[in-house]
């Protein structure tokens, strides 16, 4: 018995920190880079807002769906859960196993992006880019080693400043008087071929940046209450998070017209040099280290409890249920950790990002299947939260899921490949697994 309560998640989060880690875990720097590339694409004022609006409208659907199974099934590792209980056990070890590689890429990804900025800002370290990063992947790992409560302290505060420096630059923009807003201009192609591609290949860009909106999911074991703190957060988070993307957008085509944000690799750099003179570029990249410092102790806190779910279920080794005292369940962290390192020493992302948002469609997708095959295969499950309009709204949910897959495939073939080939190769592996176990 005390090797069983030994290797228990703690239940210390509460709301608060539900609240902290959607938006720390949501809001990174793609909201300072995406509005260019998709300003690019659509050229239209009105399409851009609704590009972001619909994105986020698709997230909300889904946050009424998780509410429902994540205070259903409280377990940590979030949708794995409930796709094998409603499908089985290889849809669970493969959706399992397509989580966790999402959502163990970002570490490193932002250890190495944060050592960038910091070097912006102090040149002279140009050389120790890769040390930067590698010793802040360092102190994250011992700051988590430490116990749960001190990184959700620090996702607390992270996240609290993160969403004061973006309502700081939107209100800033806005206040800004310098140039007309710009014209708003009706297009008529918006039913050519290449602006349907534009608006999918946007829609992907911005499903990655709203990616992290289910993140509380991920600790509904460790959480005081989960029945009544999960559909909070949930909602005022998802709704905050769809805010701030929206007005951010808005604010900066008030200070740049379309055509020149259209020509930015970093749209908030540019808007910041209007603002704030030369100076602009580095409160914006003040502003970028804010929000990624707030993302990777998000993701330093997701990915292991993803592989301690996989590993009390037999699809990752016994020793990943290990727990210290501080509630982390440790091996699940060195070993999602020293996968960031080995990433950061390799330092390619582009083909592994380019099928992050392809993954989490398929795993949302199954996820809302799953909510509706529950319902009738289990239908005394204890569900101390019901989704609204069920079973339109789960409905309407998959049927986007799908509509953005299609898109997806059609705008991003290679990722679509690959997927498939991982696809083939892992049930050989899940029968070897389910032998052994």
């Amino acid at each position: 018995m005390s090797d069983l309560n030994k290797n228990q998640l703690k239940k210390t989060l509460g709301l608060s920190f539900n609240i902290a880690v959607l938006i720390g875990g949501t809001i990174g720097v793609g909201i300072l880079r995406t509005p260019g590339t998709i300003a690019e694409m659509l050229n239209n004022y009105w399409l851009i807002l609704a590009c972001w609006f619909f994105g986020g409208l698709y997230v909300l659907l889904g946050a009424n769906s998780y509410s429902e199974l994540a205070t259903m099934l409280p377990k940590a590792g979030g949708s794995y859960n409930y796709i094998k209980r409603a499908l089985g056990e290889y849809a669970g070890f493969l959706s399992g196993w397509y989580d966790y590689i999402v959502n163990a890429i970002p570490p490193a990804f932002y250890c190495i992006v944060i050592s960038e900025y910091t070097i912006i800002l102090f040149p002279e370290l140009a050389n120790y880019s890769t040390v930067i990063s590698i010793s802040l992947l360092a102190a994250f790992v011992l700051l988590h080693l430490s116990g749960v409560k001190n990184g959700s302290v620090i996702q607390q505060i992270t996240s609290f400043l993160k969403v004061i420096c973006f309502v700081a630059l939107v209100i800033d923009c806005f206040m800004y008087t310098g140039i007309e807003i710009p014209n708003i201009q009706t297009d008529n192609s918006i039913f050519q071929i290449g602006l349907i591609f534009g608006f999918f290949k946007s829609l992907q860009l911005i499903i990655g940046t709203y990616n992290g909106w289910n993140a509380v999911c991920f600790f509904a074991e460790e959480n005081d209450d989960p029945s009544k703190n999960i559909p909070k957060s949930l909602y005022s988070g998802v709704l905050l998070v769809v805010a701030i993307y929206i007005l951010v957008n808005a604010a900066f085509f008030h200070v740049l017209p379309i055509e020149t944000l259209a020509k930015s690799n970093l749209a908030a750099a540019d808007v910041a040099k209007i603002l704030f003179g030369e100076n602009g570029a580095k409160i914006v990249t003040v502003i970028s280290i804010f929000s990624l410092i707030s993302i990777l102790n998000a993701f330093m806190m997701i990915p292991p409890r993803i592989l301690y779910g996989l590993s009390r279920d037999g699809f990752f080794i016994q020793k990943g249920t290990i727990v210290n005292k501080g509630g982390t369940p440790i091996v699940a962290l060195l070993v999602s950790s020293f996968f960031s390192l080995f990433l950061i020493c390799i330092g390619s992302f582009e083909v592994l990002f380019s099928f992050a948002a392809f993954i989490s469609i398929i795993v949302w997708g199954l996820a809302y299947y799953s909510l509706l095959k529950l319902r009738t295969s289990e239908p005394d499950l204890p569900r101390p939260y019901r989704s609204f309009w069920y079973p339109w709204t789960t409905i309407i949910a998959i049927i986007a899921s799908i509509g953005l897959l299609m898109g997806f495939i059609y705008s991003d073939p290679k990722s679509f490949i690959i997927i498939v080939g991982i696809t083939a190769i892992s049930y050989p592996l899940f029968l070897v697994l389910r032998k052994n176990k």
